[in-house]
């Protein structure tokens, strides 16, 4: 049964509103019950106990439409966490936005010069937005710097997470313009790198990457002669716990330039682990993904296949330190097992075996990982200039 609520629920016509409703529930106990609040404007503290006195009687009750100022009550209150309760959220439409991120949760668009709006895949997004939105608040207490979301909104048949970024540009649309400048988003983009890898997370407060990592390796013992898969899961199982924060996917996509200070965005996949996995997911953003159609990295980040390769190549140095080709390539190929790891798993999963295209990228990963894992023994490195918090 749905009942509308509207104008004003306060200490003047509580009660009255109270028998209004229970005389259409009469005799209606064990019906699920939904209160529309879609023109509720205000709800005092009488109006919320007639809420719960409307609860005791119909447990199975939600309430829908909730405009904001209303919702703020509700959360504020504990309401939120007793009941079911559903905001009414603002409606944006992305026709014909700026693309200026994709990764595998979203897409984020441009929709003026002050505001993007994070749109994700999952059209039930709600719990992912919330986790987003408390990760990203800890890195930015942490000291990363970060757009917040403000606002929630629903977007076609997902929702969508809202930020300010203030004529921000993305590093990979400076890179694509202005090639003159490329030496310097290499020096803020691994300054940043190194900022988060050098931050310390609270235990427990970000879910940690090995695991997921050990996942894929074990995902791709079913795909391995038995002795490359083992040692595979062995390397990766060696690689020590650490609690230092990574990225997940960190590409010049995510790092936007606003007002001559360098912002993190896309921050759902903000996880702790040693800085080989991030390694591998930069590796895969400006190689592994383009490595066999070299279009796919000009779709991604507006830039061609020479210049992803030559900003890897100028990033890793510079993250390591070091311009010894040797160490270089080393830390390459360590990176190069973990993405080739998870690019396999991921096409696999995602019906490659079916195509001829599909079958073709698989077996070309798979050969490139066996030749790896042979000359590999640990995909772990050390770095001298690394801050342990």
């Amino acid at each position: 049964m749905t009942i509308r609520l509207d104008g004003r629920i306060d200490s003047n016509n509580a009660a009255e509103t109270e028998k209004m409703i229970f005389e259409q529930l009469e005799g209606q106990e064990d019906m699920p019950v939904v209160l529309d609040a879609a023109a509720l404007e205000y709800i005092s503290s009488a109006g919320l106990r007639m809420l719960l006195r409307i609860r005791k009687t119909h447990s199975d009750m939600r309430i829908i439409g909730v405009n904001p100022d209303v919702y703020d009550v509700l959360e504020m209150t504990g309401f939120t966490e007793m009941m079911h309760v559903e905001k009414a959220f603002r409606v944006v439409s992305v026709e014909g936005c700026e693309e200026i991120g994709r990764g595998a949760n979203g897409t984020i668009y441009r929709i003026d010069q002050d505001n993007v709006v994070k749109v994700y895949n999952n059209a039930d997004a709600l719990d992912d937005i919330k986790h987003e939105r408390e990760v990203a608040k800890l890195a930015l207490i942490l000291g990363i710097p970060t757009a917040i979301s403000y606002d929630v909104v629903r977007v076609g048949d997902s929702y969508g997470s809202v930020f300010e970024l203030l004529n921000a540009r993305s590093f990979s649309k400076i890179l694509a313009d202005e090639p003159e400048k490329t030496d310097w988003c290499v020096k803020e983009f691994v300054e940043l790198l190194k900022k988060i890898h050098g931050t310390l997370v609270p235990a427990g407060r970000l879910p940690d990457m090995k695991e997921k990592v050990l996942s894929w390796a074990g995902f791709m013992q079913n795909y391995l002669p038995v002795k490359a898969g083992r040692k595979l899961v062995s390397m990766v199982e060696a690689i020590p716990h650490d609690d230092h924060m990574i990225h997940g996917d960190y590409h010049t996509k995510n790092v936007e330039l606003q007002n001559d200070e360098v912002l993190l965005i896309d921050m759902d996949t903000l996880a702790v682990g040693h800085p080989i996995f991030e390694l591998a997911s930069i590796y895969n953003a400006y190689i592994g993904y383009s490595e066999i159609d070299h279009n796919i990295i000009l779709k991604f980040q507006g830039f061609d296949r020479d210049t992803g390769i030559m900003f890897w190549n100028k990033v890793l140095a510079a993250y390591l330190g070091t311009d010894r080709e040797a160490k270089i390539r080393e830390v390459e190929d360590k990176a190069r097992i973990i993405g080739y790891t998870r690019m396999i798993r991921r096409s696999i999963r995602r019906g490659g075996m079916e195509t001829e295209k599909g079958r073709a990228e698989i077996a070309w990963w798979k050969e490139e990982l066996l030749s790896l894992l042979e000359k590999t023994d640990s995909l772990t490195f050390s770095l001298q200039e690394r801050d342990h918090g």
